[in-house]
């Protein structure tokens, strides 16, 4: 399965899970697409990056801030990453970074850098070719850009994340840009199938405000319980 991550290999046998993500025109400078404050910005950023080196089976041990928006810019994106460490109940994580402050851009940009550390695993060739027994749901819905301010209620929790992340037997991957069945199509890249669902499929889920999980039926009710009014069931119907 692959996954928007840089593995390396260390001398230990241990592996190094690189998680990155970007925004641009995302901020308070006055030629921004979207208008939102420094913390919000970076707290997507943080979400972003987290989700994904999670899902990689890997544990956080580094966070690296890329300000392009100026330096008055700086507490504000450190506000909104160490937000999302709240959220999470993470606290001995060092933030480091750096700021553009030779120039001045005319839009924001941020770029955040989540470094993580993992045993080796074999993970990464997970398939559910022959797999029968599996239940597939999307937790939350997709949004981007301004739909993110109106609709908060429809963002997945990074804390259910987080907890969906230290069950035995299931499978968790963030929702970006690409929409569901991109990342679908990811996690079941030599199954044929069609898809019942209520969800736009080919939406941006953005900052992924979704995650897809994938799970034995004999979990059902454990993953749902704990997704609340976030789950949507999604039906795989093979062709």
């Amino acid at each position: 399965m692959k996954r928007d991550v840089e593995i390396i290999e260390l001398p230990n046998g241990d592996e190094l899970v690189i998680a990155v993500d970007n925004s641009g025109s995302i901020g308070m400078k006055p030629n921004d697409y979207v208008q939102v404050p420094y913390e919000v910005v970076s707290y997507y950023n943080f979400r972003v990056a987290w989700m994904e080196c999670v899902s990689a089976g890997a544990e956080p041990i580094s966070i690296i801030l890329h300000n392009f928006s100026g330096d008055e810019a700086w507490s504000s994106l450190i506000k909104g990453i160490k937000q999302g460490m709240k959220e999470l109940n993470v606290e001995n994580i060092s933030i480091t970074g750096s700021t553009e402050s030779n120039f001045s851009l005319h839009q924001s940009a941020v770029g955040l850098v989540i470094i993580g550390q993992r045993e080796k695993s074999e993970q990464e060739n997970v398939s559910f070719k022959e797999r029968n027994d599996l239940k597939v749901a999307v937790i939350g819905k997709p949004l981007v850009g301004h739909e993110l301010v109106n609709n908060q209620d429809d963002i997945a929790p990074l804390k259910v994340f987080q907890d969906l992340s230290k069950l035995d037997n299931v499978t968790i991957l963030p929702v970006g840009s690409r929409g569901i069945l991109h990342e679908l199509h990811q996690l079941f890249n030599k199954r044929t199938f069609k898809l019942e669902t209520e969800l736009d499929l080919k939406k941006s889920s953005g900052p992924a405000t979704c995650f897809i999980v994938v799970y034995p039926a004999s979990l059902k009710h454990r993953v749902s319980e704990k997704c609340l009014g976030w789950y949507h069931e999604v039906r795989l119907v093979s062709r």
